[in-house]
């Protein structure tokens, strides 16, 4: 079983947000829509009060996913998952699962409560980590799901 290690793209690193872009523009080779100057501009932080975050799942030193989630609304605590690949030579290992697992812990240390939206052609992999499918949000083969963050219970 291949071993890899999930952590928070270090956007001072431009090799690794090289390895970040080049994995996603792959992954959605659409030029249309994920061009590099769309891809860059997603990797780079977002100011306050929004924010966007990047996690990186890397193998020694090759970098075999990646995963962000951004501010959607500020006021109403609402959060997209966005931006997900994995490397085709890494799939099937959990990477992807893991990179969702690491984004919602991260959501709910910096920002519960509040709820998670993904748009979605694999809604078993969300339902399974408390998603919802929205209703009538099927649209070219994908679902809008969403997920509620309830507050940390306190100590």
């Amino acid at each position: 079983m291949t071993t890899y290690r999930i952590q928070l793209l270090d956007n001072q690193n431009p090799a690794q947000v090289r390895d970040a872009r080049d994995l996603l523009l792959t992954a959605f080779a659409d030029p249309l829509r994920y061009d590099t100057a769309r891809i860059e501009a997603a990797l780079r932080p977002a100011p306050p009060p929004f924010y966007r975050q990047f996690f990186v799942a890397r193998q020694d030193q090759q970098v075999c996913g990646v995963a962000g989630i951004q501010a959607a609304d500020w006021a109403t605590r609402t959060h997209l998952l966005f931006l997900s690949a994995v490397a085709p030579s890494f799939r099937h290992q959990g990477i992807g699962r893991a990179l969702v697992e690491a984004r919602l812990n991260w959501l709910r240390q910096h920002h519960a409560p509040g709820r998670v939206l993904v748009s979605t052609a694999k809604p078993r992999r969300f339902k399974q980590l408390g998603f919802r499918i929205i209703a009538g949000s099927r649209k070219e083969g994908r679902w809008l799901m969403r997920l509620e963050m309830p507050a940390e219970p306190e100590a």
